[in-house]
């Protein structure tokens, strides 16, 4: 497994747990939060549901109406709550769900992200992969509908992918747990720091890194703490607007804390939660 040092703009666990709270998101006697990200139509929520089975309940995203799932699972006798973040084909903020991916990934801090990519269509799923990676080094990637790859024809060398990008590389077919437990002991090893991640992201233009060099110590003074001073350098250069408006109110660090009020739960997630 790839080897490097930690997130250096990782805050406290005090703060990333507030964070949670106020995106409606709280560890109610979970150990871990674990993200899972990925395009639509990737077999995300086979994977989701196949880590969770019944413990798991649904809502919206506090202030939103884009639908939020989470479940449970115990590994190791860890327990961790797994955040099902909407499908999306980027983290651009372009929409509500690109923007409620985002947020979560940035200021919750998981402790892992799982990003579920489509081994047939792998290429056009790496756009989100990296931009995962830019926001935090603690990745998994789940190479899922594997057996639809090898039925068109298509091969995926894994160990050379994790290779290539650095992080832990996963084959699944999810829809009969083919790979979950190794899933499993990746996202295990990330969370409890046996396995180190050294994501291997495409660099940027010399002119835009240097923009991006000189905007992140700014960056850095006017909102102490913040996860990824320089992934927000990225979306100012790139001209994200919420992120702009944020920066201009003196407000970038407490982004997270506006997007809305404490979460509330809805009739079926009550029942869901029951259920489980």
């Amino acid at each position: 497994m790839p080897t490097t040092t930690s997130n250096p703009h990782k805050i406290s666990n005090g703060s990333t747990l507030g964070t949670q709270a106020r995106m409606g998101v709280s560890l109610d006697g979970h150990d871990k939060v674990i993200a899972l990200a990925g395009n639509p139509n990737t077999g995300k929520s086979t994977v989701f549901n196949h880590l969770t089975g019944l413990k798991q309940h649904t809502g919206n995203w506090p202030g939103k109406t884009v639908t939020r799932a989470e479940g449970s699972f115990t590994y190791n006798h860890f327990r961790y709550k797994l955040v099902d973040l909407p499908g999306t084909y980027s983290l651009l903020s372009a929409s509500t769900d690109e923007e409620v991916a985002r947020n979560f990934i940035l200021f919750g801090q998981p402790d892992c992200t799982i990003v579920v990519v489509d081994a047939t269509v792998l290429e056009r799923n790496l756009n989100l992969v990296f931009q995962v990676m830019e926001i935090t080094d603690k990745v998994v990637l789940c190479v899922n509908l594997m057996d639809e790859a090898k039925r068109k024809g298509i091969a995926i060398d894994s160990e050379q992918l994790e290779f290539d990008l650095g992080i832990p590389t996963i084959p699944t077919v999810a829809r009969v747990g083919q790979g979950i437990d190794d899933l499993l002991a990746a996202v295990a090893g990330i969370v409890h720091g046996t396995i180190q991640t050294a994501p291997k992201v495409p660099p940027p233009p010399a002119e835009l890194r240097e923009a991006i060099d000189e905007l992140v110590p700014m960056i850095e003074a006017v909102a102490p703490g913040i996860p990824n001073a320089r992934w927000i350098a990225y979306r100012l250069l790139e001209g994200d607007l919420q992120v702009r408006q944020a920066l201009l109110a003196n407000k970038l660090g407490t982004l997270a804390s506006t997007l809305s009020e404490p979460h509330r739960c809805t009739n079926h997630e009550q029942s869901m939660e029951a259920a489980s």
